[in-house]
């Protein structure tokens, strides 16, 4: 369980990112998916990822320290926030440059809200994702804002497609930021990450 979690730095260039010295994981979705939720959730401290009623809040990278031994990131959403088409362009630069050249990034959670059938945006940013390399899993979210049912109906469709468009579909979880539902589950996925990239370093 995390037992330590601070806020290091927020920037808006990649390279101005923390020296990448420990191993890395991030969180990226559609604006209002519950990404800032889920954060505050996982670390145990309401307050650490600023959460918003308005989509689009977060618009730098942020990173916090967790346990004085890896990095969680917070990147921008995608989606619905209603910015300026050269702020988004700028946005969409800064996330693929970060993505793409982060040699620390052992991980990215892409979360997926459970109450929507799927859609394009999360398909397609998948699909990047796994053209272009990135370590992708996916985290749905909200799970408790339906019944246990419809959660499912929802993710298995949401499979279904990403079996279309790959061989073997990435690693799933499901959760909800409200009941705790899955942290159990996503701390030890991510532990595994980071012990693995420690590992690796080592060699």
């Amino acid at each position: 369980m995390i037992q330590k979690a601070e806020f290091i730095v927020s920037n808006n260039n990649p390279s101005n990112c923390p020296k990448p010295d420990r191993a890395e994981v991030a969180f990226i979705g559609r604006s209002n998916v519950g990404k800032s939720s889920l954060i505050n959730m996982l670390t145990g401290k309401k307050g650490l990822a600023k959460t918003s009623q308005k989509p689009g809040k977060t618009q730098l990278i942020n990173h916090f320290k967790i346990d004085d031994r890896w990095y969680m990131v917070d990147l921008p959403g995608y989606g619905f926030a209603k910015v300026n088409v050269k702020v988004k362009e700028g946005w969409e630069n800064m996330i693929t440059t970060y993505l793409t050249k982060r040699e620390n990034l052992c991980g990215v959670f892409v979360l997926i809200d459970s109450r929507l059938e799927p859609q394009k945006i999360d398909l397609d940013f998948l699909l990047w994702c796994g053209t272009n390399g990135v370590p992708a899993a996916i985290v749905f979210t909200k799970a408790d804002k339906q019944s246990k049912n419809k959660t499912h109906q929802n993710i298995q469709k949401f499979l279904k497609k990403m079996r279309e468009i790959f061989e073997e579909i990435p690693d799933y979880l499901i959760t909800s930021a409200e009941t705790g539902q899955g942290r159990e589950d996503l701390e030890e996925f991510i532990l595994d990450l980071v012990k693995e990239y420690e590992s690796r370093e080592v060699i």
